[in-house]
């Protein structure tokens, strides 16, 4: 069976009638078996740290096949890991028995340490180690031991026009290359799994979800928050008036772990040898490489990342937006630490006003990073005093008429405060299905198979991304009021913070 029509639709496209001409499963394999004609196919694009990590957790979908890898960086093992050879070890547990030595070469050449208060192991990342990987796991599960199926590309552009039969790719590069990359996959009917945050521009955020929505393919970003349990336990109490009407939400963070507020090295660096830096750095401005971008420290850089809030922003909010029917809003103000021409300041408190809707009161939402963190709610405990708000602790609260919902940054754990025992809470429904990072892959699969859309999909996540985005910009103009007009795109109190809202690209990127 072909896996496009002539007019070159994805064959998740067919009609249901077209599904008959796959051999039945059971015919090919037992129980749990997937025919490869039934499967996705996949190419991971960006194979730094969340790249490696994510595509070794997509090898395991019985519904996916991943056929190609693409990175400007040929190979390195200075990509920051979140434990002491992490990457290789879940390389090896990925593989499974038999691998238990896999890829010694690959090991760890030590720690780094990147701020006062961070120091990270390095693991391995670019184009030749993920085919490596790749190819040692479908190796691993065939009778032969042998599998040579997977491309390795350093231009995503010869990737997209080589791999014809492609289903869907994941990009997971820096933030500056999101939209470039997740909308020309689009374009070429590709579904597209994107690396959280959405887009670096608001800008970015409105073309990809349009262009989702005209190419009609499936799409989600890697956020599980719309699915977890957690928000619909929230989303439950508060449309039940546990604390009456929310008025104020509270979110804090740790990070960053990276450098922000500082300056440009004036040090021009050599190249490290296999890694493309013109292609690395794409639709930003040009500049000389110096270590002080990448990896990983790439994120405090206005030109490539979007700092703490961009970060982790993406995760919080879309559980937030969803339990409190949020658009875009309508004011958003920043207080932050020493501002620096090119760098997110170290610390920041971000104030973001939303509208009035339906029942729902206006409401102000405040971001907090860098160690700052919000006044403790009346009647906490010793025990979550420590949970919450000790030194690195992450959090959220919402504030209500009649009390609080205070739980970890994504909403996990919530209780109410002050408990009240004669409250009774609505049933819980999934036991907890959803918090898994999985959840958003098996959504996507089963979208590019006809399905339901993702819950984190581009069209819903745009003003999601739209908000955060704009938080951002507040971030390099503290003090500025900034006064979001949604319905023409534009900041309409500054047109020095307009100028952020969807910058240019550089010549020959666009």
């Amino acid at each position: 069976m072909s896996k496009t029509t002539s007019a070159g639709v994805s064959r998740r496209a067919f009609t249901a009638a077209s599904v008959f001409t796959i051999v039945p499963r059971h015919v090919l394999g037992g129980a749990g078996y997937v025919a490869p004609s039934d499967k996705v196919t996949l190419a991971s694009i960006g194979m730094g740290r969340q790249g490696m990590a994510v595509t070794m957790s997509l090898l395991q979908q019985t519904g996916l096949q991943v056929v190609a890898v693409c990175d400007c960086n040929q190979a390195g093992k200075d990509y920051a890991e979140y434990s002491s050879n992490a990457m290789l070890q879940q390389a090896r547990q990925t593989l499974g028995a038999g691998y238990e030595k896999w890829g010694e070469d690959l090991a760890s050449p030590g720690e780094v340490k990147l701020t006062n208060i961070f120091k990270t192991s390095l693991g391995f990342g670019g184009r030749e180690p993920a085919k490596r990987v790749v190819e040692a796991y479908y190796a691993g599960h065939k009778p032969s031991g042998v599998w040579k199926g997977c491309a390795a590309y350093a231009d995503y552009r010869e990737l997209l026009e080589k791999e014809k039969d492609l289903d869907a790719v994941y990009v997971a590069t820096p933030d500056h290359w999101h939209a470039p990359i997740g909308i020309a996959a689009m374009k070429k009917r590709k579904h597209v799994l994107g690396q959280k945050p959405m887009a670096h521009s608001i800008g970015e955020a409105r073309r990809m979800a349009q262009t989702a929505r005209e190419m009609k393919v499936a799409t989600s970003v890697t956020v599980t928050n719309p699915s977890s349990e957690a928000t619909r336990l929230i989303s439950a109490w508060i449309a039940d008036g546990a604390i009456g009407p929310v008025r104020e939400v509270h979110n804090w963070s740790s990070r960053p772990y990276w450098p922000q507020g500082v300056a440009r090295p004036a040090e021009e660096q050599p190249v490290p040898a296999g890694l493309d830096w013109d292609m690395w750095l794409g639709p930003a401005a040009k500049r000389p490489f110096n270590k002080a971008y990448l990896p990983f420290v790439w994120r405090g850089w206005f030109d490539f990342g979007c700092g703490s809030f961009g970060d982790m922003g993406c995760y919080s909010f879309a559980g937030i937006f969803k339990i409190l029917n949020l658009a875009p809003p309508t004011v958003v103000e920043a207080s932050a630490s020493e501002p620096f021409e090119e760098t997110f300041p170290k610390a920041s408190i971000v104030r973001l006003q939303f509208a009035a809707r339906g029942n729902m009161p206006p409401v102000k939402l405040n971001w907090y990073d860098g160690g700052i963190m919000p006044a403790r709610p009346e009647g906490l405990s010793d025990e979550d005093a420590k949970r919450y708000f000790a030194r690195g602790a992450e959090g959220i609260v919402y504030v209500g008429d009649k009390g609080v919902i205070l739980g970890g940054f994504n909403g996990d754990g919530p209780r109410v405060l002050p408990a009240n025992p004669n409250y009774q809470s609505p049933p819980r429904t999934r036991g907890g299905r959803g918090e898994g990072r999985d959840i958003v892959a098996e959504q996507l699969i089963a979208a590019c198979k006809g399905g339901p859309a993702p819950a984190a999909n581009f069209e819903v996540q745009a003003p999601v991304t739209e908000a955060f985005l704009l938080g951002c910009i507040a971030q390099r103009m503290p003090s500025e009021k900034l006064v979001w007009d949604a319905a023409s795109m534009k900041i309409t109190s500054s047109a020095a913070a307009n100028q952020h809202v969807d910058p240019p690209y550089r010549a020959g990127w666009a």
